[in-house]
């Protein structure tokens, strides 16, 4: 017994330290720190450790909600001491986004894998859609809407961002860049829509998952601490190479190359659940 619980604590170590370094890379390469990268990339090595696929997927969710909270909030610490958060923005989102992770974490303790598979699928595709035939001078508005509109964007931006793993920066990048804002302002506010997810997704995960009899070791309902204290170092240490990278490609290279990724992983999605 003890040389079976052994050998797959070393094994479930050498898939993550795995996904920590595909990981680390493609975030750098593509400037993208979430889940959009960590989710794809620990289903597939969750599923070489011989994870339960029916738990594959709530398993890379949360864990991957739990690797968001350290680094949103160093992120945030940063981008705001730099003056550069919409901090009125992030205000407004204080209850509309947690609301929006609540919400998504009643659902995400009922569903299926399959069909969080499939949700994580359609909102990559509709993302990557519009990654790759992005236009600079798209815009919906001059200025941000308020009052309802704001919050419900908010409560959706924390509703699909958990229901996906991810900490919110595609979805919040995307909604202020479409209202005029700029792109380093939008992505320092994201960092602190990341701990609005995060801390509350983290959580939420924990209890989805409690009592489940078939996660792996060092697992707290759906987040599993050993895939989080190996992938967050090896991400770090990883992620210049990827930025080093980035720099031989142009803006539009890195933008459709992204898009590319998305839509591999919607269709590989797809297809695991036909």
């Amino acid at each position: 017994m003890i040389d079976a619980t052994v050998m797959e604590v070393v094994g479930l170590a050498a898939a993550v330290a795995g996904a920590g370094l595909v990981a680390g890379f493609l975030a750098g390469l593509f400037g993208i720190g979430d889940g959009a990268i960590l989710v794809p990339v620990f289903y597939q090595v969750f599923g070489l450790v011989g994870i339960d696929e029916a738990l594959r997927m709530h398993l890379s969710v949360g864990t991957s909600l739990a690797i968001i909270v350290p680094t949103s909030i160093s992120s945030f610490m940063s981008h705001r001491a730099k003056g550069a958060v919409d901090m009125e923005l992030l205000k407004s989102y204080l209850f509309a986004v947690p609301l929006g992770v609540l919400v998504a974490t009643l659902i995400f303790a009922s569903i299926s894998g399959k069909e969080l598979r499939v949700i994580f699928a359609i909102i990559a595709l509709v993302v990557g859609t519009r990654m790759i035939v992005n236009r600079p001078g798209w815009r919906i508005g001059d200025d941000l809407p308020r009052g309802a509109g704001r919050f419900g964007i908010g409560m959706s931006i924390g509703f699909l961002s958990t229901l996906m793993g991810i900490g919110g920066g595609v979805l919040n990048n995307t909604f202020m860049t479409l209202f005029n804002r700029p792109i380093h302002q939008a992505v320092a506010t994201s960092a602190g829509v990341g701990v609005l997810i995060s801390v509350p997704g983290m959580i939420g995960s924990i209890w989805a998952g409690w009592g489940e009899p078939n996660l792996p070791v060092f697992s707290t309902g759906y987040v599993n601490w050993l895939a989080m204290a190996l992938v967050i170092p090896i991400t770090l240490l990883v992620a210049p190479f990827g930025a080093r990278q980035a720099h031989k490609l142009g803006k539009r290279q890195l933008e459709v190359g992204f898009g590319v990724f998305l839509f591999i992983v919607a269709i590989r999605f797809f297809y695991s659940v036909l």
